[in-house]
């Protein structure tokens, strides 16, 4: 069984009905604090953490006093512009006292759907938990139709674990894990403390439960662990509503845990070199050489560009000699490539005219 000790990266996603009373409208601060200080211990012994966090509209519902109906997507939208702001302040502020820095990472569904903005999202995540930064990640409900919407946080979170190659996820849920049938309605329901498949039989059993602010299922909850496991993270599902719950998780309180089959770095190159490659890219000896102690690829090692393709592409990688060494991901489109070829990374503004980034692929991104 997965351990919460063991997490180098975190996710957590946490509901609305946590984060915001039901009745009043008003955030759940006392949790809430009792939260930041779990992420604080965490933090604190080295393991990453981001938070993925539903909340915005329930708290500018408050704001505008728009009252608990359903909302129409205009309204919908104008309460998350209002409590985007309320929801990061709220984090902001009881981070602080622990040392913590936060920021804000608004995603839509095609954020991930499209290879440049998965790429980017990754990069800028990657970056900020560098700088010690905890990333607080919500869908952009502001800008988002129903053609571009997740719906509900927990596929979200489970993306958003794909992206930062995250070892493990957790829901916090207002349930204690998977059970055989809805615990609420059947008293024989069993909770699984363990889930190494997804098999129709367990699929079967999930239902379309969910609270008053909350659209996720069981269903939906499936559908991220099959996500999160696929990329290599193992997935809990945990009850959210008792105090400092993530402390009470590592305690052993109840969970049901879905086991990764791979960790995140073989599961993202086992995704790359599957793809079909839309151009080439001919190294020289010294890169050649370089790539194969694990470093990323630089423009200044180029020699040649084949094809055409565009940022977040798959091309190969060729030797001198024309034979493949490997797949990755570009960071420049080929007509980019083809003019930063041969050059270093410091001049990539002076020829494009516009900061670039200093690898042309990223190690993360390629498989040789």
């Amino acid at each position: 069984m997965a351990a919460l000790s063991d997490a180098r990266c975190l996710v957590v996603k946490i509901g609305s009905a946590l984060l915001v009373d039901r009745a009043t409208g008003d955030l759940r601060r006392d949790w809430l604090l009792g939260l930041a200080r779990d992420i604080a211990d965490l933090r604190a012994r080295g393991t990453e953490v981001i938070l993925v966090s539903s909340g915005s509209i329930a708290l500018g519902r408050q704001v505008l006093d728009l009252g608990m109906e359903t909302l129409p997507l205009e309204r919908a939208q104008a309460a998350a512009a209002v409590g985007q702001i309320r929801l990061a302040r709220a984090y902001e502020e009881v981070l602080a006292p622990h040392g913590l820095k936060t920021a804000q990472v608004l995603l839509t569904l095609e954020d991930s759907a499209d290879r440049r903005r998965y790429l980017n999202t990754r990069a800028t995540l990657a970056t900020l938990l560098s700088l010690g930064v905890t990333p607080i990640v919500n869908e952009n409900d502001t800008i988002a139709t129903d053609e571009i919407r997740y719906g509900d946080n927990d596929r979200l979170a489970a993306q958003v674990a794909a992206m930062a190659g995250a070892d493990q996820l957790v829901l916090l849920s207002d349930v204690d894990g998977f059970y055989s049938a809805n615990p609420a309605t059947d008293p024989a329901a069993r909770r699984y403390d363990v889930i190494e498949d997804i098999t129709p039989e367990i699929e079967a059993m999930a239902g379309d439960a969910g609270s008053g602010l909350s659209k996720g299922g069981m269903k939906t909850k499936l559908m991220a662990a099959r996500t999160a496991t696929d990329a290599g993270c193992a997935m809990a599902i945990t009850d959210g509503f008792v105090d400092r719950p993530l402390k009470a998780l590592e305690s052993g309180a109840p969970a049901t845990w879905f086991l990764a089959k791979t960790d995140p770095k073989a599961a993202r190159k086992n995704w790359i070199a599957a793809m079909k490659p839309r151009g080439e890219i001919t190294v020289d000896a010294g890169a050649a050489r370089a790539l194969g102690q694990g470093n990323s690829l630089l423009p200044a090692g180029i020699t040649a560009v084949a094809g055409r393709f565009g940022r977040g592409e798959p091309v190969a990688i060729l030797d001198p000699s024309g034979a493949a060494l490997g797949l990755g991901l570009t960071r420049y489109t080929s007509a980019e490539a083809q003019a930063i070829k041969g050059h270093r990374s410091g001049d990539i503004e002076a020829i494009l005219g516009y900061p670039g980034r200093a690898v042309l692929i990223h190690r993360d991104d390629m498989v040789l």
